[in-house]
């Protein structure tokens, strides 16, 4: 999390959407500072925000969930910055990193493809906190505009930008059209999946994926789940 009193701004960062590279920038150019700690949510800042900080410009970015998950795949399959292999060596390990150390686990001792990586960890709609409190902010940088937005953002603010979003912790090993890496068998999962969460933020399916309405039961089931999982990310992340 990054904040400006000078330019009374407040960027939230949301994990796998080329946050890094955007806190780095705001904190050498744009006079930011880093508070609480990489990846805060935003409830977290309100607790102990003054009446003035809560009125600075909020902005955070999204991305395509497709995109996301084979990001989070490949920083799994190359321990990416040797992260997962350290919290293996963690004495305590909270839920949050059970979750990771659970998949690295799988994916290392298996050298599990993404195919079999997804159809074992991914059964339920999809969400991320961004539900909290992103269509409350007062921008939305997409990861698919990533520069225009970023400059509309500072513009935004009242500061001219100094110059293109450099790229910061780029994943190895994947190639750059992500929907090649979802074969016939696992579509179909991904439809249900991702489909309320894509359907909320305007992304779509290839029209080559076939039928793509996500049906009313989804939907259903996704705010079910989605209630759980703001309790969870406001009291306990």
């Amino acid at each position: 999390m990054v904040i400006s009193h000078k330019f009374k701004y407040l960027f939230v960062e949301l994990p796998r959407t080329a946050s890094t590279a955007i806190s780095k920038e705001l904190c050498e150019y744009y006079d930011g500072s880093r508070i609480l700690y990489k990846h805060a949510t935003y409830n977290k800042f309100l607790r102990f925000a003054s009446s003035e900080e809560k009125k600075y410009f909020v902005f955070s970015c999204i991305r395509n969930p497709l995109n996301r998950t084979i990001s989070l795949y490949f920083k799994l399959k190359t321990d990416h910055k040797g992260r997962f292999a350290k919290l293996a060596k963690l004495n305590k390990i909270n839920f949050v990193n059970y979750f990771f150390l659970r998949r690295f686990n799988f994916v290392q001792k298996n050298k599990a493809d993404f195919s079999t990586y997804f159809l074992k960890f991914y059964k339920m709609p999809y969400s991320d906190w961004s539900c909290l409190y992103h269509k409350k902010f007062d921008f939305i940088i997409r990861f698919e505009n990533i520069q225009y937005d970023f400059a509309k953002a500072l513009k935004l603010i009242g500061i001219e930008p100094k110059r293109p979003l450099p790229f910061l912790n780029i994943t190895n090993q994947r190639k750059s059209n992500f929907f090649s890496y979802f074969t016939p068998e696992t579509i179909n999962r991904a439809k249900k999946v991702f489909g309320p969460f894509m359907k909320e933020w305007g992304y779509e399916f290839p029209p080559e994926w076939g039928n793509n309405k996500v049906s009313w039961s989804t939907h259903i089931q996704s705010n079910f789940f989605n209630i759980f999982r703001k309790l969870f990310w406001i009291y306990l992340k």
